[in-house]
């Protein structure tokens, strides 16, 4: 047990580190029996308040001080109560905030309309700034071409006539040829001189021609030459003298294997 002296100690910090003397025990072994940091417990003896946890905590402290030391928890928590109250500054009072005035608050439907009116602002702002980015992406129209630039502009050069007319074959030089139907009877077969002339038969179907060398011959459809049938020296057979196939040129007909033409 302590000694009653201590009891009549000064001040609750002073209680318990007189008798904690009195038993001849340091503040790290109270710490260590207690498991109360060092410092705490030294400014409980101090009664320094401000270096101590709120009070619930300090008296917590202090009452497992006294189990340790032999004094009575009860009464030096209620003690400790009673130093706290008097030596720690007051708690600020609660400040009181009186209602509004309902009269000076702005009206619930006049917030909404405000808040929607800003709303509908910034997006009509949003639209119009969208709206000028995609005009400024998009390409310049192109101009509208003028009717003088299309007068300018060449016209198209129109579609050579179709050749009509009798198909006659001259000789520029002595030249071996057949003519004959697809399928067919030969229509004539011979050697042209030098001038000489063979007019297509108006009642062939499907006169082709077979010569060796078809740049000796002239070919007409009506009063229009039709393009040469097949490069020099060389033999060219079915060769179409209907005159569409010929003013077409070689494409419109299927020339023969190359192959020396018969004299």
């Amino acid at each position: 047990m302590v000694d009653d002296s201590v009891s009549g100690v000064g001040t609750v910090g002073e209680r318990l580190r007189a008798a904690r003397e009195g038993q001849g025990l340091s503040l790290e072994e109270v710490a260590s029996r207690t498991r109360i940091p060092t410092r705490h417990l030294e400014a409980l003896e101090k009664s320094e308040w401000d270096r101590l946890p709120a009070p619930t905590y300090t008296i917590g402290f202090a009452k497992a001080y006294a189990s340790v030391v032999g004094l009575d928890r009860t009464e030096v928590g209620e003690g400790l109560r009673a130093e706290i109250g008097g030596t720690r500054p007051p708690s600020p009072e609660a400040q009181v905030f009186e209602p509004a005035d309902p009269a000076r608050v702005m009206p619930k439907w006049l917030v909404i309309a405000a808040v929607l009116g800003v709303l509908l602002l910034v997006a009509a702002l949003l639209f119009f700034r969208q709206q000028e980015l995609e005009g400024a992406d998009e390409p310049a129209p192109a101009a509208v071409e003028t009717n003088a630039t299309a007068a300018a502009a060449p016209a198209a050069a129109p579609a050579p006539a179709v050749a009509t007319g009798p198909v006659v074959l001259t000789a520029n030089e002595p030249v071996w040829l057949q003519v004959y139907e697809r399928g067919g009877a030969t229509l004539f077969q011979g050697e042209l001189a030098a001038g000489q002339s063979y007019q297509v038969p108006a009642t062939a179907t499907a006169p082709l021609l077979r010569t060796g060398k078809p740049e000796a011959l002239r070919i007409a459809v009506g009063t229009a030459d039709a393009p040469a049938v097949g490069p020099a020296a060389i033999t060219v057979r079915d060769v179409s003298l209907l005159g569409p196939d010929l003013m077409r040129g070689p494409a419109a007909t299927t020339p023969g294997a190359a192959a020396p033409a018969p004299r």
